[in-house]
């Protein structure tokens, strides 16, 4: 996926935008999301993958009919919508796609927002043409930002604490847990790694950790206890959000590499390192 501004760059202006003025997304933009997604067969870690987009034209929103998100979104001009078969990391592979998606989305100047909760499964599936091993862990809602400084600081933004982050020696460790990787110590992987903590992630729990060994960065999921609600999954069929937050990890920090120049590869690798506790996961790994 190719990008015309430097991937942090795009990265630090990316917001979650629930608001979106009342007209289609420009057809040069919505040939380029097109063409993007319909070329997208699996992701990063091999997990087959498809996406599509679905955009209303202009004065006709009747492509749009049926894909309902109960509310939370006004206005949106379109969707992206992903289904994903099963494989070992298949919502991690979920996650790291759409996420590359929606830093396109932003590099095309449109706001996005990620939508995991709940929303019309059913339809979604059947516009994406869904075979029955296909699943939709999320969606993307998708349009032109109508008035950015107030979507910037709008309330549900607030409430959820969306503009606040976890600190560094909360998130990065060098060697083993328990110790702190500093930026300084990070050396030329430091904005990366700033470029992970800075992600978007399900109710701004920030699951990612990430603890450097040798020349290999390995990536864990910190699981929050009952999140989401058990509830929530029985009668809504919402997935693993903290998953799709590890993927948008993963993109965040192998983009953001490839544009300092330090290209690696993801593997699950044998992993000897004592976790901190029992909601403690590894998921995977990225060296040269």
């Amino acid at each position: 996926m190719t990008y015309s501004k430097p991937i942090m760059e795009i990265i630090e202006s990316r917001f979650s935008c629930r608001s979106y003025a009342k007209r289609p997304i420009p057809e040069a933009s919505r040939r380029a999301l097109r063409e993007t997604t319909e070329s997208i067969v699996a992701g990063p870690l091999g997990t087959p993958l498809r996406f599509c987009l679905v955009a209303a034209d202009q004065g006709d929103s009747t492509a749009l009919k049926g894909l309902g998100t109960y509310g939370f979104i006004r206005n949106p001009a379109g969707f992206i919508i992903g289904a994903v078969k099963p494989g070992e990391k298949n919502i991690e592979d979920f996650g790291y796609t759409a996420e590359s998606l929606i830093l396109l989305a932003t590099d095309l100047g449109l706001g996005t927002c990620w939508i995991g909760g709940i929303f019309t499964r059913s339809s979604f599936l059947r516009r994406i043409h869904a075979g029955t091993d296909e699943r939709i862990p999320a969606i993307i809602s998708i349009g032109v930002v109508d008035d950015e400084p107030a979507a910037r600081a709008g309330i549900t933004r607030r409430i959820s604490g969306g503009h606040r982050r976890l600190p560094w020696e909360s998130l990065f460790f060098d060697e083993q847990f328990g110790t702190p990787l500093s930026k300084e110590s990070a050396g030329p992987a430091a904005p990366a790694l700033e470029a992970v903590r800075l992600g978007p992630s399900a109710s701004n729990k920030q699951p990612w950790r990430v603890l450097r060994a040798g020349r290999s960065w390995h990536f864990f999921l910190q699981r929050t206890p009952g999140y989401p609600p058990g509830l929530g999954r029985k009668l809504f069929g919402i997935e693993d959000l903290q998953r799709i937050d590890i993927g948008i990890a993963i993109c965040h920090f192998e983009l953001t590499m490839r544009g300092l120049g330090l290209p690696g590869r993801w593997a699950v690798q044998p992993i000897h390192e004592d976790l901190p506790d029992a909601f403690t996961e590894y998921v995977v790994s990225y060296g040269g």
